[in-house]
């Protein structure tokens, strides 16, 4: 029987929560429009608190990965948000391009507070050695 490690377990659980309302968040924004504003602040005010935690909660061992990973989906997300990904329509109900714009600013919205977080606990950790 292996032996589960549980120095990671808060950030894990944080990091999961924050992709799935990141998805769903996105995915609904798009179906209900524009009319929910306060919704979406208050969604995108939760992602980006939650992005603190999983940042916070990153294993130093993990750091390079965790960096490599969140700083490539940034850049991904920031270029599909600038380039305007896919003008295509499902079933002419849903504009595919509205739907990635709006999943791809919340996952921003997540990795850019974490991101910054272990980068400068990073940087405090080298200045100290």
């Amino acid at each position: 029987m292996s032996i589960r490690a549980r120095e990671n377990l808060i950030g894990a659980w944080a990091f999961l929560i924050a992709v799935v309302l990141a998805v769903v968040g996105g995915v609904v924004s798009t179906l209900i429009g524009q009319g929910s504003e306060a919704a979406n602040q208050t969604l995108l005010g939760l992602l980006s608190v939650l992005g603190l935690i999983v940042g916070y909660f990153v294993a130093e061992k993990d750091v390079k990965t965790f960096l490599f990973a969140s700083v490539s989906l940034v850049i991904v997300s920031f270029a599909g948000l600038q380039g305007g990904v896919l003008s295509a329509a499902i079933l002419g109900i849903v504009n595919v391009n509205k739907l990635i714009t709006n999943v791809l600013g919340a996952l921003m919205f997540l990795f850019v507070p974490a991101t910054i977080i272990v980068a400068l606990k990073t940087v405090f950790s080298i200045a100290k050695s």
